[in-house]
């Protein structure tokens, strides 16, 4: 675990140990800063990060989605709820109303952004980018969702690549 402060932001950030000399945690953490700061997150802002791999994203996307597929980012916020896509609702799956679980006196901040390397290395491949360029833009994606943003409705797909294009032009530039 890597966790990099500044007077801002604290990103806590975990690579699945067969990944671990593939990733920049120092590179994805100022990433995460950058990303932070172009969108105007308070003082407080605070997140976790973890690179893992396909299963561990599709186990999460089936349990909180009713995806059973991998997926490239999953970003779990204790302030917006993301949707629900199985047969069944959430609810009766136990995964509605999910919580984070917190130590006495912990904040939650604003949450959990998960990357599937595989997937991020397959994309950057087809995209013809290097890994470290899909990887900041899965990131910001994530990041996005924790502060709110979401792409189900055109209005709000157009609000978040707005969003997401001023992040990476901070964060490449």
């Amino acid at each position: 675990m890597n966790g990099c402060m500044t007077a801002q932001t604290m990103v806590d950030t975990q690579v699945f140990e067969e990944f671990a000399g593939l990733v920049s945690a120092r590179s994805l953490d100022r990433v995460a800063r950058s990303t932070l700061e172009s969108q105007g997150a308070g003082p407080a802002a605070r997140l976790s990060l973890v690179v893992a791999d396909d299963d561990t994203l599709q186990d999460l996307n089936r349990r909180h989605r009713g995806l059973d597929e991998t997926t490239d980012v999953l970003a779990f916020s204790p302030s917006h709820q993301g949707q629900y896509y199985g047969e069944d609702d959430a609810e009766s799956r136990g995964t509605g109303g999910f919580e984070f679980v917190l130590p006495p006196g912990g904040e939650a901040g604003l949450g959990e952004v998960v990357i599937s390397y595989p997937q991020a290395l397959r994309q950057a491949e087809a995209a013809g980018h290097d890994l470290d360029r899909e990887l900041t833009i899965l990131l910001v994606h994530g990041i996005l969702h924790l502060l709110g943003h979401d792409h189900v409705e055109a209005g709000e797909a157009r609000a978040m690549k707005a969003a997401e294009a001023e992040a990476l032009a901070r964060v490449v530039g």
